[in-house]
């Protein structure tokens, strides 16, 4: 049990013996002097009344530190996120000036690697900024066609020139969160990079409402599909990451009502499919 849960559980307990009081003291004062319906009717009011003002006042004592704890961190988020855009700008413009200059093989690969690390860092640098304002606003959601949104993200891992992409697209428009549907989206064709070797086809289709994502990768065996939503969980625990990108595609599917689907064979590859429900 967390601690907010607790003191939510206290504040319900102090909030109906206090009310429960107030109410046999009323009660007891009305029969005592044989008050009329009138006055029975003008007490509940008062009550009424005098419960909304003291379940407030509870309110505010109880979670006043919360949200002062919630407002100083929210605004150093925001502090530090802008101090990490900066590094992260400075990479980018200077890796693309050294690549234009340079032309020794070795080098060009070495900046490649520090590309590679510094979109990942992009990436989650994104994913915080995302999550931070979901907690501090409401998500507004933003009607678009998928397929659109396929190709600008498939155009950006092209980029890194590792895998090649076969695109098979038919229009489908979808009304949900957008930035996190990329993220979302970006979290599978990320797993279908990582686990696939250099050079192999990732086939993407859409059909109507179905989007599939198709590598030639490793596969799983059926005891780790059964298991690939755990928090953590990785089918190879030397490969590069902390395990939590299904999890949070799960998560975000089920906010969505998306259906999301996934076949594999040890091996043979792994086929993502989303239904736009």
């Amino acid at each position: 049990m967390t601690e907010r849960t607790i003191e939510l559980l206290i504040a319900l307990v102090i909030y109906v013996i206090s009310m429960s009081v107030l109410l046999a003291v009323v009660y007891h004062f009305l029969v005592y002097w044989h008050l009329s319906a009138f006055n029975f009717f003008m007490a509940g009011g008062v009550l009424f009344l005098v419960a909304l003002g003291w379940g407030y006042l509870l309110t505010g004592i109880l979670f006043a530190g919360h949200k002062q704890r919630e407002d100083r961190l929210i605004t150093l988020s925001k502090e530090i996120l802008h101090e990490l855009n900066i590094p992260l700008s400075t990479i980018h413009a200077n890796t693309a000036l050294l690549r234009r200059t340079l032309d020794d093989e070795a080098t060009l690969k070495r900046l490649a690697r520090i590309d590679d690390a510094s979109l990942r860092l992009q990436k989650l640098y994104d994913t915080l900024v995302y999550a931070i304002r979901k907690e501090v606003q409401p998500i507004v959601k933003e009607r678009f066609d998928v397929k659109d949104m396929v190709e600008e993200r498939v155009a950006i891992c092209q980029e890194q020139k590792r895998h090649r992409f076969a695109l098979l697209l038919s229009s489908y428009e979808i009304e949900v969160d957008k930035i996190g549907f990329a993220q979302m989206l970006d979290n599978i064709l990320g797993n279908a990079m990582k686990y696939a070797a250099k050079e192999t086809l990732i086939t993407i289709s859409l059909n109507h409402d179905t989007l599939c994502i198709k590598d030639e990768g490793r596969g799983m065996t059926t005891l780790e599909l059964l298991r690939v939503y755990e928090r953590y969980f990785q089918e190879n625990i030397e490969q590069e990451g902390k395990g939590i990108g299904l999890t949070l595609v799960k998560a975000y599917c089920d906010s969505e009502n998306i259906e999301i689907r996934i076949d594999s064979k040890k091996n043979r590859g792994t086929k993502v499919c989303l239904v736009f429900t």
